[in-house]
């Protein structure tokens, strides 16, 4: 059985939905547009609060590991299952503005830190740090004892860096987390 032909110049017309099923249809459309924004918005902030926190690096007080601008990645759940290690890259909440600070941590509570001669000593004996924007710090700070649940930091820039050798070391609740990768901009991409 054959179906009956139509001319190439005939059309079947479709009655028009009427105006009110249109506007539904718009609506419905755009709601979902908004949910799907939402969504996305809401999930973004959860992973920025509690996994991985984009940071932008005010100062150059970490030159030449990170310079003024990069953007960096901070892993916010690494401290909640271990502890801080001497070299980690850590951006905490400053004690003396409202501001985030990133520096390295250099000793851990029970450490002794002091600064003689330009270098860096932790428990007495001199520390080889290859990151240093300068191989001498200017000036000498006298030993210390980290207490216990709190780290000494510093940034590798040492003679432009507010470290805890001026706000003393920093409580482990008031890092938010370590930075491991540089992502902004593209020439600087790494991992820290």
């Amino acid at each position: 059985m054959s179906l009956p032909s139509r001319r190439p110049d005939q059309s079947v017309k479709r009655p028009l939905a009427p105006a009110s099923e249109r506007g539904a249809s718009l609506l419905h459309a755009i709601g979902e547009v908004l949910i799907i924004v939402a969504a996305a918005l809401a999930l973004a902030l959860l992973i920025q609060q509690f996994l991985v926190k984009p940071f932008v690096i005010p100062s150059d007080s970490m030159v030449p590991t990170l310079v003024r601008g990069d953007r960096v990645l901070v892993n916010r759940l690494t401290y909640r299952f271990g502890e801080p290690q001497r070299g980690d890259v850590v951006v905490f909440e400053s004690p003396l503005s409202t501001d985030d600070y990133i520096k390295r941590v250099v000793a851990v509570g029970g450490d002794t830190v002091a600064v003689q001669g330009g270098r860096l000593y932790v428990n007495g004996v001199p520390q080889e740090e290859l990151y240093l924007n300068d191989e001498l710090m200017a000036g000498d700070f006298p030993q210390v004892t980290v207490p216990r649940d709190e780290y000494f930091v510093m940034g590798d820039n040492r003679n432009n860096s507010g470290d805890s050798r001026v706000f003393g070391p920093i409580a482990k609740g008031r890092i938010l987390g370590k930075a491991f990768a540089i992502y902004w901009p593209p020439g600087r991409l790494r991992g820290l």
